[in-house]
């Protein structure tokens, strides 16, 4: 069971906290500020190009950006100019030997080629991903977690068989579709459905089926240190139960749109601004004042 530690933030303390939040939205809602892969999603005009290198970028979200970007472009240099209709078009016999020596960490060619032969099925079962995803999705619902449930395990339900041959027991493409139901936060889905979702300069909004309002933050490394810094979790065990809690306290700042705040936390833990657990404390956080880093605890000597 995960364990929680203090309190959340009261309604003085986020009254106080959302201006705060608001000017460094507006502060990281810039493109370019930083490295991240939404750029390269935005490299292309089209909505269905943009839904399937959204897809395949969020997927590769683990490990650092620039590796992530790496792995990134060189499947999106086999995919060629028209990621849409190269997947739409996608054979694994034929195509998956130009991914073979591709992969990302623990993610081998294979995987790559299984998960472009899922979505290629979506594609031409709903259309669009969208399409696949909005058949579990209740329009009624408060939060995406009832259609992610669905949405990974129809995509895993698909034929796999083309991309593996033998189906390994936990093929590598079941890392792609995550479900909150076994704990883990969803990072890469949620990430998927916040640029597709919101529309600013940052995220591309193409898709109609899902508010803003339901979407889950995406939960990293980042969000959780800069999260707990700021009170917004009482959780101390990453998975989908912090990631909830996170979204239902930004709710309470933005309720039609909770994970507005998202990209703006994560960059500010990228570039190391927050001090928690850090001698230096909140020295060098834009959100000095409103945040409560911890020193680290000095080991006793004998």
């Amino acid at each position: 069971m995960a364990r929680s530690v203090g309190r959340g933030p009261g309604r003085e303390a986020l009254l106080q906290l959302k201006p705060r939040l608001d000017a460094l939205y507006a502060a990281y809602d810039v493109e370019h500020v930083v490295s991240d892969p939404i750029w390269v999603v935005r490299r292309y005009p089209e909505a269905a190009d943009r839904e399937v290198v959204a897809f395949c970028a969020a997927a590769l979200a683990f490990g650092r950006v620039q590796s992530i970007l790496q792995s990134l472009e060189s499947l999106l240099e086999v995919m060629g100019p028209r990621p849409a209709r190269f997947v739409q078009e996608f054979e694994p016999v034929r195509d998956g030997r130009a991914l073979a020596s591709l992969g990302h960490r623990w993610i081998r060619g294979v995987d790559l080629v299984a998960l472009l032969w899922v979505l290629r099925q979506m594609i031409a079962r709903a259309g669009s991903i969208e399409g696949f995803f909005a058949g579990g999705h209740p329009a009624e619902a408060v939060t995406v977690a009832e259609a992610l449930e669905s949405f990974s395990r129809r995509a895993l339900a698909l034929d796999l068989t083309a991309a593996y041959g033998r189906v390994p027991a936990r093929p590598g493409v079941a890392y792609f579709f995550s479900r909150p139901s076994t704990g883990g936060a969803c990072k890469r889905l949620n990430l998927f459905l916040r640029w597709m979702v919101r529309a600013d300069r940052v995220d591309v909004g193409h898709w109609t089926h899902v508010r803003p309002s339901q979407l889950v933050i995406p939960l990293d490394t980042h969000v959780i240190r800069v999260g707990r810094c700021l009170r917004l979790t009482r959780r101390v065990t990453p998975g989908w139960r912090m990631a909830a809690e996170i979204t239902t306290v930004l709710r309470q700042l933005d309720a039609d749109d909770p994970v507005r705040y998202d990209f703006a936390l994560c960059h500010l833990g990228m570039m190391d601004a927050c001090g928690l657990g850090t001698a230096r404390r909140d020295e060098h956080c834009p959100l000095r004042g409103a945040c409560h880093p911890v020193m680290p605890r000095r080991r006793r000597t004998a």
